[in-house]
């Protein structure tokens, strides 16, 4: 499943396989940003929905908020880590992987909404090879879940809004807002590059490296997920930066320029 040995001197403090000890099978990221009222009713829906299969929740507090007490009507354990100082996308779920012990680590966002056991269905679908599973994703007021991704070029970028762009059949990155990890693939990737990357370009970055590490991403499209789209990127100048920072870093990668000439051969 890759060289293992190659993944281990590009990231030599990487530490992060643990021996799964829990019978269930999922353990959940969720990172707020002062945004407690988004994920409380996400709390509810997995706590409806899949309690079954989630072994806990790992809810990272990257800046200061008041919380009240959960319910027991959520039916997992809910772990609550508070940052001293926020940290960037990759270094919060990469925290939280360090308590997972499930086969599957799954990082999501506040804004997601469920409407059924969504992660039951994706774990029946997975086979050996599966590295990182999603449903399909509506935005809301779209009839249609989005398209697959293609992988992010300036030519990519430019050419999305015209009427011939025809999307991939198969995506070629998740994005962040959904990512259910096999534990193993997220481990001998080292999970998020948190050095290159604050916000906003990870996911694509991961996705290839878990791709060139032998693994496979993996679209479920009878599943269906809905994001509340809270785009700040397009609200504020930082984020929008932050965005834009993130390509030139993407593109600036080996393992994109790989990852590409992989996509292309296929």
């Amino acid at each position: 499943m890759g060289n293992v040995e190659e993944n281990e001197n590009q990231y030599p403090n990487c530490t992060m396989l643990h021996h799964s000890s829990s019978a269930k099978l999922v353990t959940v990221s969720i990172v707020s940003h002062g945004q407690y009222a988004l994920v409380l009713p996400l709390l509810e829906q997995l706590g409806l929905y899949s309690p079954h299969v989630i072994d806990k929740v790992v809810l990272t507090l990257n800046i200061p908020e008041s919380m009240p007490t959960p319910g027991s009507e959520h039916r997992f354990a809910l772990e609550t880590l508070h940052n001293p100082a926020p940290k960037g996308f990759g270094a919060n779920h990469n925290h939280a992987f360090e308590r997972c012990r499930t086969p599957w680590f799954l990082v999501l966002n506040p804004d997601i909404r469920l409407q059924s056991d969504v992660l039951t269905g994706l774990l029946a679908g997975a086979h050996a090879r599966s590295g990182v599973l999603a449903p399909r994703i509506y935005e809301p007021g779209k009839d249609f879940p989005e398209a697959h991704r293609k992988l992010i070029t300036p030519w990519e970028i430019i050419n999305r809004k015209r009427l011939t762009y025809v999307p991939p059949e198969k995506p070629e990155w998740i994005p962040g807002l959904f990512m259910l990890f096999r534990r193993e693939a997220y481990a001998q990737v080292c999970g998020f590059d948190e050095q290159r990357f604050f916000m906003y370009g990870e996911d694509v970055d991961i996705s290839a490296r878990v791709v060139l590490a032998g693994w496979q991403l993996q679209i479920s499209e009878n599943l269906f997920a809905t994001h509340e789209a809270q785009r700040a990127s397009h609200a504020k100048t930082r984020h929008l930066l932050w965005h834009i920072k993130s390509l030139l870093k993407i593109w600036s990668s080996p393992a994109f320029w790989k990852y590409r000439a992989l996509t292309r051969s296929r």
